[in-house]
């Protein structure tokens, strides 16, 4: 589904999508301006609209941009809907550069409206791609941020719906996502021999948001490797991903097998229930040593 105020931006996406323009009698489908005031009220006014095309939704993926009008402003009027259904709620959002200094006040105020109306709020700081990959054009750059978004709800929903080496279900994703505050999204990959050591490795370097893992109350693992994946393998990533982090965490994995992922094994964590310094929040404790992006190749696609 498709939500937007702008006319215009909504007439070239996919029809296979529904498309929902909402607020037309506030922002005649021109957009919200970048108020986020105009995009709560777009979505207040439309709320009848919203409601039935997120009637029946037991999980809901929410994934808007923060710091702007429509995405700052409807998302937690989306999420709040859905919750009020009795849908697990899960936001990705991405936080805008440091350059952008209107944007980072609405950011953190959207981020903050989220967590109070979704499950957990996965962010992706637009700052971490800048280290992820800085040689790519600025075209390209931004679809990173799609690229993982895309790959994290995939992850989650085959392993829940299609057969795998280790199912997730709904109630797994539930325990450890349910009511969880802020998340973060750490990715990683490796093609050499010695794939599980630095799939790992390459997974806590590339973690898109600062953050302090030693508080977090939750993982999910999904692992995607080729026809040779073996058990041990999968274990061994579960277990050194989640050396660090609290002992009484609530941690699900998933792990399915990928023909075209030869000598391959790719990983998506989220990391539940973390603090960052920069996301505002009356419990927030200073990151420690959050490390560095790697800037190797990640073999993102586009999408």
């Amino acid at each position: 589904v498709a939500v937007n105020t702008d006319k215009q931006h909504l007439s070239i996406i996919n029809d296979e999508l529904t498309k929902i323009l909402i607020g037309k009698s506030v922002t005649r489908g021109l957009g919200a301006g970048g108020y986020p005031e105009v995009g709560a009220k777009a979505a207040e006014v439309s709320r009848q609209a919203l409601e039935e095309v997120l009637s029946n939704t037991d999980m809901l993926f929410i994934s808007a941009g923060m710091g702007g009008g429509t995405g700052t402003g409807s998302a937690p009027i989306i999420a709040q809907i859905a919750k009020e259904q009795g849908a697990i709620v899960i936001a990705i959002v991405t936080y805008p550069f440091a350059l952008e200094k209107a944007r980072l006040l609405k950011a953190e105020e959207g981020i903050e409206a989220l967590r109070a109306n979704t499950d957990t709020v996965v962010v992706i700081d637009n700052n971490r791609l800048v280290s992820l990959v800085p040689n790519l054009p600025i075209q390209d750059a931004f679809k990173v941020a799609d690229e993982v978004t895309a790959r994290t709800v995939r992850g989650i929903t085959e392993t829940i719906t299609q057969p795998s080496l280790i199912n997730l279900d709904f109630a797994d994703v539930r325990s450890v996502m349910g009511n969880k505050g802020l998340s973060v999204i750490a990715v990683g990959e490796s093609k050499s021999v010695n794939k599980v050591d630095e799939v790992v490795e390459d997974t806590l370097k590339n973690v898109l948001l600062d953050v302090d893992f030693s508080g977090a109350t939750g993982c999910l693992i999904h692992i995607t490797g080729g026809p040779e994946l073996t058990l041990g393998e999968a274990n061994g990533v579960g277990e050194m991903l989640t050396d660090t982090i609290d002992p009484k965490s609530t941690v699900i994995w998933g792990a399915r097998v990928d023909p075209t992922f030869e000598n391959k094994i790719e990983v998506i964590s989220i990391f539940t229930g973390v603090h960052s310094p920069y996301i505002k929040s009356p419990n927030v404790m200073p990151a420690q040593n959050s490390g560095r992006m790697s800037r190797g190749d990640m073999d993102l696609g586009y999408i």
